[in-house]
């Protein structure tokens, strides 16, 4: 419960991110296995995010590229933290900045993806 939980705020962070990559439509799937490595440090568990959650939020990133991206990724990961508990908001808001991910939106379970661009 706390893994989904943990990749829908990480997918909400990476939705967030302003991509100057190519795009690719992003799935729920792409969310999941890019986020998944980031629960250690989302729930408290590592002190830093690993090697393997900075690549996922950057690879997550790349992808969500366009709005629609961007907001399909939010939903996904929002859809996913109403399930989990134990996700340290604070934790979860300082991936971008440790992992070099720039983030221009706040990173909160309240994001309304819907006006992402």
């Amino acid at each position: 419960m706390a893994r989904m939980a943990l990749l829908a705020v990480f997918a909400v962070l990476a939705a967030l991110a302003v991509a100057e990559m190519a795009s690719g439509a992003v799935t729920c799937g792409d969310v999941t296995s890019a986020i998944a490595p980031c629960m250690s440090y989302a729930t408290g568990q590592a002190s830093s995010p690993s090697v393997g959650c900075c690549s996922g939020v950057r690879t997550l990133n790349g992808k969500a590229s366009t709005s629609a991206d961007r907001q399909a990724a939010c939903r996904c990961l929002k859809n996913l933290a109403g399930s989990f508990k134990g996700i340290s908001m604070g934790n979860a808001a300082n991936i971008p900045g440790e992992c070099g991910v720039s983030v221009s939106f706040p990173i909160n379970n309240n994001v309304n993806c819907d006006t992402l661009h």
